[in-house]
C-alpha cells in the first residue's frame, strides 16, 4: 500500500501544475488546522494536539514546517522531562495550594465585608 501511495506522489511532482495544486492543498488543510489550532489556545478544544497535527501535515511538503515541528517535539519533550521532576512537582503543588488557600481566603474576606448580597438583585 505505502508503495502505491509512494509512486502516486511520484507521478504528480512530475507534473508541475499538478504538483503546485497539490501543494497548495496541502498547505490550505495544514494551514486552517494550524490556525484552529491556535484558536482552540484560549477556546475550548485540544488546542496543542491541533497545532502539531497541523505542523506534522504541513510537514508532509515543506522543509520550514519539518524543522519546526522538529523543534516542537524537542521542546515538549525537554517540557516533559521537567515536569516529570520531583522536586519540581512537588513545589508546583505547594504554589498551586498556597495560591488556592490566598483565593478562599480572597473570597472568604469578601463575603465578611459585603455579603452575598448579588450587584443584580438591589
Amino acid at each position: 500500500m505505502k508503495e502505491r501511495l509512494k509512486g502516486w506522489r511520484e507521478v504528480i511532482r512530475g507534473r508541475p501544475l499538478l504538483n503546485n495544486v497539490w501543494r497548495l492543498a496541502v498547505f490550505t488543510v495544514g494551514a486552517t488546522v494550524l490556525a484552529a489550532g491556535v484558536a482552540m489556545l484560549v477556546l475550548p478544544g485540544p488546542g496543542w494536539a491541533a497545532i502539531f497535527v497541523g505542523f506534522a501535515i504541513l510537514a508532509t511538503e515543506f522543509a520550514w514546517a519539518q524543522r519546526a515541528l522538529t523543534s516542537a517535539k524537542q521542546t515538549a519533550s525537554k517540557a516533559k522531562e521537567k515536569a516529570l521532576d520531583p522536586r519540581a512537582r512537588r513545589r508546583n503543588q505547594l504554589l498551586a495550594i498556597c495560591a488556592g488557600l490566598v483565593v478562599a481566603a480572597a473570597i472568604v474576606a469578601y463575603l465578611q465585608a459585603f455579603g452575598l448580597n448579588l450587584p443584580w438583585h438591589v
